[in-house]
């Protein structure tokens, strides 16, 4: 028997968002800061620059997290690997080295309290039903997820993509029902979400945070010809083609 006291009850402290297993609390006032700190706290607090903070209740689902993620655990959790054998390390570990994610990601199982490090960046927590089941996501935007999803490696419609445009060949593909936990430096009321039905978005730069898994991505001309293109002066955007969402930064990712 456990029981937690000024924590989510603290008034310093409110809950943001809370989906599945997950539960998302910010920190609206720094208080643990020095004179020589205080300065930048005053300002990081009034531009909306605080900690957040994801509480996992594992009485609700099991959870896949990034590893070095878990700040803290109560009552009874247990951390494992998530290997079920020689076949799934070594396919876990080529997917962490294609993606750039951790190889091993650990799982938390039992049904206590799992709570994750605090971070600056902005928590989205999305439910794959919404998303028909499969979703692909940038680079380094995952951070934990309900164990009843799968992950694996999506490979770009064609090399372009990887070369020309600015991106891996490779990116995290998460499929299944279940909700999905994200870091992202921008929140989620600036998401631009943009939904295709059999249609086509261009996107000058790296600003797709994620898209639904049912469409294409390659890396085209943004004009027909290559005198076209220069005469746009954008020449080569990131293309998603089909039917299904995307999730779009008002700016690029690289920015800032």
């Amino acid at each position: 028997m456990y029981q937690i006291s000024n924590f989510t009850d603290n008034d310093d402290i409110r809950t943001l968002a809370s989906l599945g297993a997950f539960t998302v609390v910010e920190y609206e006032r720094d208080l643990s800061v020095s004179p020589a700190s205080a300065q930048a706290a005053w300002f990081c607090n009034a531009m909306n620059v605080r900690k957040r903070q994801v509480i996992c209740d594992l009485s609700k689902s099991h959870v896949t997290v990034q590893a070095g993620a878990m700040q803290w655990t109560v009552g009874n959790v247990n951390a494992t690997t998530g290997i079920k054998g020689v076949g799934d390390l070594f396919g876990k570990a080529v997917r962490g080295k294609v993606t750039g994610e951790s190889a091993i990601k650990p799982e938390y199982t039992g049904d206590g309290i799992l709570v994750l490090e605090p971070t600056y960046r902005h928590i989205i927590l999305v439910d794959l039903k919404d998303w028909n089941g499969s979703i692909v996501l940038d680079d380094g935007l995952f951070l934990a997820c309900e164990s009843t999803l799968k992950q694996k490696a999506v490979m770009r419609s064609n090399l372009s993509s990887a070369v020309a445009g600015g991106e891996g060949l490779f990116n995290l593909g998460v499929t299944g029902n279940g909700v999905l936990c994200l870091e992202s430096a921008s929140p989620r009321e600036e998401l631009i979400e943009i939904t295709l039905q059999n249609d086509v978005l261009k996107i000058d730069g790296n600003m797709a945070v994620a898209w639904s898994g049912t469409l294409e991505f390659t890396v085209e001309r943004s004009g027909k010809s290559l005198i076209g293109s220069a005469a746009s002066g954008e020449g080569l955007v990131n293309v998603y083609r089909g039917t299904g969402k995307v999730l779009l930064a008002p700016v690029s990712r690289g920015v800032g």
